[in-house]
């Protein structure tokens, strides 16, 4: 439990509250997967907007949830927002991608989802 992901900001947040601290989890299973995928989608394609838009709604679940690659992510974000056309983004969403797929399905495995 807690290997890829860290819950004590939500529990700050949720100030304990179990059942609320499930509803977060479940939010983060059903949403950050699929920006993730519009993410992949996007930088593969070139699509700097969607890939900016994808990335900066990421960033506040992924930081309450501390998965470590915010940092990462923003790199990703600013690829788009700033078209960095000359610049390999590849390797930093391969990292954000790769912690995402973990976090979810230890959050998945850890409160049954």
């Amino acid at each position: 439990m807690e290997q890829h992901y860290k819950l004590f900001r939500v529990r700050e947040l949720t100030d304990n509250d179990e059942e609320f601290i499930a509803t977060l989890a479940a939010t983060f299973i059903e949403e950050v997967p699929e920006d993730a995928e519009r993410l992949k989608k996007a930088v593969a394609e070139k699509d700097f907007y969607t890939a900016y838009q994808a990335a900066h709604k990421m960033k506040p679940t992924v930081d309450l949830f501390e998965l470590g690659i915010l940092n990462d992510l923003i790199e990703v974000q600013d690829w788009g927002k700033f078209e960095k056309k000359e610049l390999d983004i590849k390797e930093k969403l391969d990292i954000v991608i790769t912690a995402v797929d973990n976090a979810v399905a230890e959050i998945k495995a850890d409160f049954s989802l």
